[in-house]
């Protein structure tokens, strides 16, 4: 005899629906929702307002971890990081924005494959230093950028990191993705080692580095003919 599942905690679940369906404040959604789900799972009243408390206390600073490096870094974009980093590279006559952005893909690769996946971002590296970087050493290049062609050396600002850090990561022995491979192989009797996992994802790696290389120098080219994606 298997003993009976209680399901009415589940209606939690369906006040966290209801409450952003109808745009309710998340935090008095979260809340209720942990009043109905501790209720119906017949919970002393003390014990729940126990849990929240303890919940609050855990996370109640990270708000800050998020918020403080935004302010640091839009307090140095006030003072005009941008516009040092743009005239920076401008110095560097070899430099093209394809060439820059294929030396920030290798870098994202190789830390992302060490586990360092916080080295880059895009609200950390490539809005603040990447992509103005990549915007002055195409003006050094091509001359003054059109709206068009500024926009699109900005998402491919954006796309080098994206693509750095997706298969950067997977060769990453810890990585999320591979533990959950691992354990759900496990579950069907294949035991697979998560080093061999980690390593079929460097040909990977390097095959989306070379192919996304290439797309940067047509970047250039299409910078130097003075024209853009479209």
């Amino acid at each position: 005899m298997h003993a009976a599942v209680n399901l009415w905690p589940l209606l939690g679940v369906a006040v966290i629906i209801v409450g952003f369906l109808l745009r309710a404040h998340p935090v008095l959604v979260v809340v209720a929702s942990c009043a109905v789900t501790g209720l119906a799972a017949a919970m002393p009243v003390p014990h729940i307002l126990e849990s929240l408390g303890a919940a609050f206390l855990k996370t109640r600073n990270l708000p800050l971890i998020y918020l403080l490096p935004l302010a640091a870094i839009g307090l140095l974009e006030r003072h005009g990081l941008r516009e040092h980093a743009q005239n920076f590279i401008a110095k560097i006559r070899s430099a093209t924005a394809g060439r820059l952005l294929t030396v920030y893909l290798l870098v994202r690769e190789l830390s992302a494959a060490v586990g360092m996946t916080s080295l880059g971002g895009q609200a950390s590296m490539v809005r603040p230093l990447i992509a103005p970087m990549a915007e002055g050493a195409a003006e050094a290049r091509s001359g003054k950028l059109s709206d068009e062609q500024r926009h699109e050396v900005r998402a491919m600002a954006a796309a080098t990191d994206n693509v750095g850090l997706f298969f950067g990561e997977d060769i990453f022995v810890a990585f999320g993705a591979i533990v959950l491979m691992q354990t759900i192989l496990r579950a069907e009797g294949i035991e697979v080692d998560p080093v061999h996992m980690a390593l079929w994802g460097i040909p990977t790696a390097v095959t989306a580095f070379l192919i996304h290389s290439w797309n940067l120098r047509r970047l250039d080219v299409r910078l130097a003919r003075g024209g853009s994606a479209r």
